[in-house]
């Protein structure tokens, strides 16, 4: 997208290249509250200049609603310390994330530049949040009320839900795909995946709108459906672990499956994985 999509009065969405990343900005009366920050620094800098272009007052409060590196890795350039100077409000998993999956993989991708050479790995400073959430927090941006929720471990166990009671939008991250099929990145949660969904489809009325973590706007039918395809594929890892399968067989075991197989090979080992240790929290 080239412009600002107003989603709702004060509710501004903008999707960028790479990755068709949804950036939300909302509005109050006391400043804006921005919605993750983009892959890396120099993005977010532009990112910066768009809002600052686009809107009269400054980034007071930054969310972000996971830990993954193209929602984050541009928080250096608006948290403490820099001319924004914003609080960044995320869930308390978050840099503990960084230190299992995002810190390393930029140590890989800094250890051979070859493989992005249009990226800046080098410029990446990991700024997990200032404000780590383990429940859920409303802010007031003035005149206007923003819950911020933690949620259960599903994408990822760092997921948080923003929810706009005045307007009825919710902004759910990677939780929701609407450009692509979902992603089970780093550290997901195949088989609580879909409960966390259906929970937050209960609470959404019919007319209530989501922004995804990728793509256009969409609605409660379509977090159902997407519930209702990934519970389809945490029942087949299931039957396959209980029928004694590999993952390998457990892929091959079906057709077709509601998303390309070559993106369920890490899931149906994240699955297996949950599924040989049930007291941990991979399930």
């Amino acid at each position: 997208m080239a412009a600002w999509l107003t989603v709702a009065p004060g509710v501004h969405q903008r999707r960028y290249e790479p990755f068709d990343i949804s950036i939300v900005v909302i509005e109050g009366d006391d400043g804006l509250l921005l919605v993750d920050t983009r892959a890396q620094p120099s993005e977010a800098v532009e990112l910066a200049a768009d809002i600052a272009a686009g809107f009269d007052r400054p980034v007071r409060w930054v969310v972000n609603t996971h830990a993954h590196f193209d929602h984050t890795f541009g928080n250096q350039v608006f948290g403490p310390g820099t001319a924004t100077d914003a609080a960044i409000f995320g869930h308390s998993g978050v840099a503990a994330h960084f230190a299992d999956f995002e810190g390393p993989r930029l140590a890989a991708w800094r250890a051979d530049p070859t493989r992005e050479p249009d990226r800046r790995w080098a410029d990446v400073v990991l700024t997990p949040p200032t404000h780590p959430l383990d429940r859920a927090l409303t802010l007031d941006l003035g005149g206007r009320l923003v819950e911020l929720r933690p949620q259960a471990p599903a994408h990822t166990d760092t997921d948080l839900v923003l929810f706009l009671p005045d307007a009825r939008v919710w902004i759910l991250g990677d939780l929701i795909e609407e450009s692509g099929p979902v992603m089970y990145g780093s550290g997901s949660y195949p088989l609580g995946w879909p409960g966390v969904l259906d929970a937050l489809a209960a609470e959404m009325q019919a007319r209530d709108l989501v922004v995804p973590g990728h793509g256009r706007v969409v609605d409660r039918a379509f977090v159902e459906r997407q519930a209702r395809e990934l519970r389809l594929i945490a029942e087949r890892f299931r039957a396959a672990h209980d029928a004694g399968l590999t993952v390998a067989e457990a892929l091959a075991a079906h057709a077709s499956w509601p998303i390309p197989v070559d993106g369920l090979v890490g899931a149906v080992e994240r699955a297996y994985l949950a599924l040989d240790a049930p007291r941990e929290t991979l399930s």
